[in-house]
Formats: structure tokens, C-alpha cells, sequence
């Protein structure tokens, strides 16, 4: 049986992850609906990991495809952003992150680091276009910038929603 090395960001994530799911463990009171916590600002309730603060005027959006675009396989999907420099996934710089483009689904739990699925595809190699085959019919497209634990930023840096038609 081959083994295959496991990614050095990935390892450290789950490290990460694992410090923080065992904090969760101590006796603290959770934010109430009274308190002013937001559950998309500050430190994550459920985790304990910090935000990273969003720059100032950060956007991300589609170059291609455009809202409404009926299209084929492979679809080519461009990601564009502004004001934030985009870098691969455990680059821990300031003003910085990487994409994520969500498939067919609303937004993650913000407070959380992003899931890996279907509807959540990481581009934690920093890249910024990608060849996908969806099935034929209608689909939503909707890019979330993550920091380099794939944690939302606060505010997140999110496009707006694109829906698509693949024949």
C-alpha cells in the first residue's frame, strides 16, 4: 500500500483546529442575542479562531462567466478581486487570501473555517481560474475570500450570487 504525504498547510489546519475544538470544552458562557456579538465579526463563538480584519474596499467578483451566461463543458470560471492580494492557502500576510468558489449552496457557517466538498471548492494554490463540468441545467455561482486557515474574513469578502445554465 502507497502512502501519500500530507499537505504541510493541511496538517497545520487540523492542528489548529483540533487546539481549538478542545477549547471549546471549558466552561464559558456563549454570546447571547443581547451581547452585540455579531456571528460574522470578531473571534469565532464555536471555535475560538480569530478573524482576520478584511482590508479596506476588498472585493471579489466573476470575470467570466457573466450572470445569466448560458454555457458548456468544461465551464471556465475567472475569479477577480480588488484590494486584497491573493495567495496561497498557510501565507499568513497581511491584506491576503485565497478563493473559494461555492457550488449550488448558500454561504458557510462564517465563523468557521470553510468546508472542502462539492459545493465548497478551495483554490488554496492561489489561482484564480478554473475548468469545471457541471451537469446540464441551471446553477449558482458565488466566490468567498478565506484567510490562510481558510477562516472567513470579518467582514467576509464575498461576491454577489451568479446563476449559470450549462446545456
Amino acid at each position: 500500500m502507497s502512502r501519500t504525504a500530507a499537505c504541510p498547510t493541511c496538517l497545520l489546519f487540523l492542528l489548529l483546529l483540533s487546539v481549538a475544538i478542545a477549547g471549546c470544552s471549558r466552561d464559558t458562557a456563549a454570546p447571547g442575542p443581547d451581547d452585540g456579538a455579531s456571528p460574522v465579526s470578531g473571534e469565532a463563538p464555536a471555535t475560538g479562531l480569530p478573524r482576520t480584519p478584511a482590508p479596506d474596499g476588498a472585493r471579489v467578483w466573476f470575470v467570466a462567466p457573466a450572470d445569466g451566461d448560458t454555457v458548456t463543458n468544461p465551464v471556465v470560471i475567472e475569479f477577480g478581486s480588488e484590494g486584497v492580494d491573493i495567495v496561497a492557502a498557510g501565507v499568513d500576510e497581511p491584506a491576503s487570501g485565497h478563493h473559494h468558489l461555492i457550488i449550488d449552496a448558500g454561504l458557510p457557517d462564517l465563523n468557521l473555517p470553510i468546508p472542502a466538498n462539492e459545493q465548497n471548492i478551495h483554490f488554496g494554490d492561489g489561482s484564480s481560474r478554473t475548468e469545471r463540468s457541471l451537469p446540464p441545467g441551471t446553477h449558482t455561482l458565488q466566490l468567498l475570500l478565506g484567510d490562510h486557515l481558510h477562516v472567513p474574513h470579518d467582514p467576509p469578502i464575498h461576491s454577489d450570487i451568479i446563476t449559470i445554465t450549462v446545456e
